[in-house]
């Protein structure tokens, strides 16, 4: 076995080409470069993502796309369209508003069911309700909509049935009141998971959310509603669709690898026929449906096709990025580093 000594001179002792070769001896393409006859390979191999005994670093949420992205997307509708019936009503539009009336109570009942089927057991909704916890999403969600599900509902039925006008206002308003939260708390509450692609976009995902719902509610208003009626729910097409769109490329860009999930695979696909969609949507919607029935409820169609889109798109990224490894280490080695970065530059 030969030996080499280190002296001051340098190695003694030391054969020639013994050299370990780092990050060296690959061409284009991967393969390796060859002197004289001789290749040379790299002795650092590429780094695999991998966990002890082949077990994921996450345990993938178990939900289902049916239950769980339905729930997302008929929650944003149904608390879009009680804030968008609300305008209507006000303004003097009553075929738009009581359209967006009977969805959203359409919308929040297929939520729920969709919720209880998930849970499995409708006891199990009943249960959350024992406790109030300010500091958890999915108490404080739950409390959400079991206020604003009666409060829709009663909106809904005594707009259709025309009784009690004073208590439907009332309802109206209510449901227009606790809108909002119902379209977006679904954003905090994924968020508020280790899902990598979920956990990480926290700061955009309301937006994105919300600009979907809102995206949503004005398409269903422009298939169900006469295009006299319509100019504000064009109007918040635009916005919402803008909204979205911009809050999903803001989100994607500050991510960084994280983002791959909305751009690769089921979902990236999904999110790419989202953009389609709900620009299609709210270009025609602004131009032609004003003048046009069949173009009117052709660009509603097409927002609230974009905002499923938007809504199983994120559900499907955030189930990739849990089952790859690298979308939960390399953000966190990133983390480390920068903290430790930190500490030697203020040491």
């Amino acid at each position: 076995m030969s030996t080499s000594d280190v002296t001051k001179g340098g190695i003694e002792g030391r054969r020639p080409g013994r050299d370990a070769l780092i990050g060296q001896g690959t061409g284009k393409g991967g393969r390796r470069r060859r002197r004289g006859g001789r290749g040379e390979r790299a002795m650092v191999p590429e780094a695999e993502f991998t966990s002890y005994y082949g077990k994921p670093v996450l345990n993938a949420p178990v939900w289902a796309a049916s239950d769980v992205a339905a729930y997302l997307f008929l929650g944003g509708l149904a608390g879009a369209g009680s804030v968008l019936a609300a305008g209507a009503e006000l303004t003097g539009r009553p075929v738009a508003a009581r359209a967006l009336k009977i969805s959203s109570l359409a919308a929040i009942a297929g939520s729920a069911a969709a919720l209880i089927h998930d849970l499995g057991r409708p006891a199990r909704f009943v249960n959350m309700l024992r406790v109030m916890k300010p500091t958890s999403p999915m108490s404080m969600g739950s409390w959400v909509l079991a206020a604003y599900g009666p409060a829709a509902g009663a909106a809904a039925v005594l707009d259709a049935t025309g009784l009690f006008k004073p208590l439907g206002r009332a309802a109206t308003v209510g449901a227009a009141a606790l809108g909002p939260v119902v379209a977006t708390y679904t954003a905090v509450l994924i968020a508020d998971t280790a899902v990598p692609a979920w956990h990480e976009g926290y700061r955009e995902m309301p937006l994105v959310f919300v600009g979907s719902a809102t995206a949503a509610a004005s398409g269903m208003a422009l298939l169900a509603a006469p295009v006299t009626e319509t100019a504000p729910m064009r109007s918040a097409a635009v916005l919402g669709a803008g909204l979205d769109l911009a809050a999903v490329k803001l989100m994607e860009r500050r991510l960084g690898m994280v983002a791959e999930p909305y751009r690769q695979g089921k979902g990236g696909g999904l999110m790419r026929a989202a953009r389609i969609l709900s620009a299609a949507g709210a270009a025609g919607g602004a131009v032609l449906g004003g003048r046009s029935r069949i173009a009117a409820a052709l660009s509603g169609a097409a927002l609230l096709a974009g905002s499923a889109c938007t809504r199983f798109g994120v559900f499907y990224a955030g189930m990739r990025s849990a089952e790859d490894p690298k979308y939960t280490v390399v953000p966190q080695r990133e983390r480390a580093n920068a903290r430790d970065t930190a500490k030697t530059e203020g040491a």
